[in-house]
């Protein structure tokens, strides 16, 4: 167990190095010319949207970092917590992979580097959540 809480912290700083890569995205992206083109009620529900995003990301981060015991302690509670981080971030792996298109992203090295980056951390969000769910799952069996 104890090397599957370290497993959770790492993917907690992980968690937070996304949230950090994520708020130079508005700039990336141009998001300021294409959110001008929006009716406000829909800009103002898409920049909600990614504020909720943010803070949840930052929030498990979190978790994973300061209390990674709770998310591992065998009750059905954890399961379903560590369940839900693992099929969050599964399906944010899966969108990447085969609904992203990214052919209009910005070029560039660093670009593919972030990309890829991303991805990484997708997966071992998935990993290491799925891994802390099994552990639950069987230990409570």
């Amino acid at each position: 167990m104890e090397t599957l809480e370290w497993v959770l912290r790492a993917a907690g700083l992980g968690l937070f190095a996304l949230a950090a890569a994520s708020t130079q995205a508005p700039k990336a992206l141009g998001w300021r010319n294409e959110l001008a083109r929006l009716r406000p009620l829909t800009r103002q529900i898409f920049t909600t949207q990614a504020a909720y995003i943010l803070v949840i990301n930052v929030l498990m981060g979190l978790l994973a970092v300061a209390a990674p015991g709770l998310l591992l302690d065998r009750t059905p509670l954890a399961a379903i917590v560590s369940g839900f981080i693992f099929v969050y971030w599964a399906g944010r792996f899966v969108l990447q992979l085969v609904y992203f298109d990214a052919s209009d992203a910005p070029k560039g090295l660093k670009y593919k580097v972030a990309e890829w980056g991303f991805l990484a951390l997708f997966l071992y969000f998935s990993a290491a959540f799925g891994w802390a769910t099994v552990y639950n799952l069987l230990e409570a069996a």
